[in-house]
């Protein structure tokens, strides 16, 4: 049984335990309120029981379950085949598992890779059949303990909101780890770059060249690592994109909240949000083939010159694509603003533009600070509209007109590819990624101060 067919049956099932848990509760009493608990929470308890041992064990089967078959594939090789160097020795298995799988192999099929290839293939199959048989079996095992453990004195209340504190707080655990571990692994290759490149010229170098020669005996450039260019190639765009954002996207949150009908608002917001849904890839190719030739065509009938892939194109997309974001924080921070201080403005005698700007503007804008703060986040952070658009040149300049590029370019750059970890070239993209999180990282923390001041102001 593949795995999303063993997941939906686990989850047939647990549903199946929920039922049972309430029924049972119902069965042992004449009236629902003689129970400690709602049924609900009796059926709860019986879906943990069939639900958490065998998403843990299902979970410890599909990490675990790669290396266990490759051991043991291994072990039943020729001793001549398995004292070959790790590198062979991983291109040989992976033939195998070509073969097994039916995709094509590097080299000619002999007895001893199809052999290896069954090898694999049985192995698989016992792993999904002995997979599937332990899932099960905890399933049923979980839903028999659940539903011998109810009973008129069992609080299945306490029980279940216990667990569910518990699931939460290890999931938060989880997410906090996973932070630690991407800022450390981040810190220690990014501290491996700078033992190769002084810090100072990273941060205040004016030229960007990393490629540099792979061996000591090799012609090649040494290098140039300074992030100015890149710096300012990402600022350049992010402010162009934050030029055409704010101000539609703000316009847009004013008439949704304070002028349009409900019948308009329930149309027009759901059309507005479309733009976030949309794939930032796409958005890449409508600035390459569509806003990048008008925008030069235009360009040329001033007497301008606009290179074919400029930060003006890639920050008007960008913009385009952060509209929703603008206007979906700004809208709800406008119409959380109390509406007792609409009615007292109109009871001195205010127009409504009078109160939307002096009295309900004024009140929410923390709050769409904070949200500005965050949309600057996202367009610093955005890679695949600048990779498309922007270009790869590392120009330190403040044409819009021209191209330049961004930190998230660069990185995708540096790690395309076969790569040496050991070269400054590779460890670059480290460094630069630690700048953007540092960046980025503290544009969030400014907006959330932002917006905790203005909820303790008017909630």
């Amino acid at each position: 049984m593949n795995t999303l067919l063993l997941i939906a049956v686990l989850l047939a099932l647990s549903a199946a335990g929920f039922e049972l848990g309430r029924r049972r509760a119902l069965g042992l009493v004449g009236h629902p309120k003689e129970l400690r608990s709602l049924p609900g929470y009796y059926g709860s308890w019986i879906l943990l029981w069939c639900l958490v041992p065998s998403v843990l064990a299902l979970a410890g089967w599909i990490a675990l379950e790669g290396s266990l078959v490759d051991t043991w594939v291994i072990r039943s090789l020729p001793q001549e085949i398995r004292e070959l160097p790790e590198a062979r020795l991983g291109l040989f298995l992976n033939d195998a598992k070509n073969l097994a799988t039916g995709n094509i192999v590097s080299r000619e099929v002999d007895d001893l890779l199809q052999t290896t290839a069954d090898r694999y293939t049985s192995l698989r199959a016992a792993g999904r059949l002995a997979r599937t048989g332990l899932v099960l079996l905890l399933t049923a095992g979980g839903a028999l303990i659940g539903y011998r453990r109810i009973s008129l004195r069992f609080d299945a209340m306490a029980r279940v909101e216990t667990a569910f504190k518990t699931i939460l707080m290890i999931g938060s655990t989880i997410a906090i780890f996973t932070t630690v571990g991407i800022v450390l692994s981040l810190l220690f290759e990014a501290i491996r770059f700078f033992q190769a490149v002084p810090i100072t010229e990273f941060l205040f170098g004016l030229g960007w060249s990393p490629q540099t020669a792979l061996r000591t005996d090799q012609v090649g450039s040494s290098g140039s690592f300074g992030a100015v260019p890149l710096f300012a190639g990402t600022l350049l765009i992010s402010a162009i994109a934050m030029t055409v954002a704010v101000p539609v996207g703000l316009l847009a949150a004013i008439y949704l909240s304070e002028y349009a009908t409900r019948r308009v608002r329930t149309i027009a917001k759901p059309l507005l949000e479309i733009l976030a849904g949309v794939p930032t890839v796409v958005y890449g190719f409508f600035a390459a083939l569509t806003v990048a030739p008008l925008v030069r065509n235009f360009g040329a009938e001033l007497g301008l010159s606009v290179s074919s892939e400029s930060a003006l194109v890639a920050g008007g997309v960008m913009g385009i694509m952060i509209i929703p974001f603008v206007s979906s924080i700004s809208d709800d921070v406008i119409t959380a603003v109390p509406q007792g201080l609409r009615e007292a403005s109109y009871g001195l005698g205010a127009t409504q533009s009078e109160t939307i700007r002096r009295v309900v503007f004024p009140a929410a804008l923390p709050g769409i600070v904070g949200g500005i703060l965050l949309a600057v986040s996202r367009a610093i952070g955005e890679t695949m509209i600048v990779v498309m658009a922007a270009g790869l040149s590392a120009n330190l300049t403040a044409n819009p007109l021209e191209a330049v590029t961004t930190v998230t370019v660069q990185i995708v750059t540096l790690l395309v590819g076969d790569l040496e970890f050991d070269s400054p070239k590779t460890l670059s993209a480290f460094a630069l990624g630690l700048m953007l999180f540092v960046v980025t990282l503290t544009l969030n923390v400014i907006a959330l101060r932002v917006v905790r001041k203005y909820r303790e102001q008017y909630e």
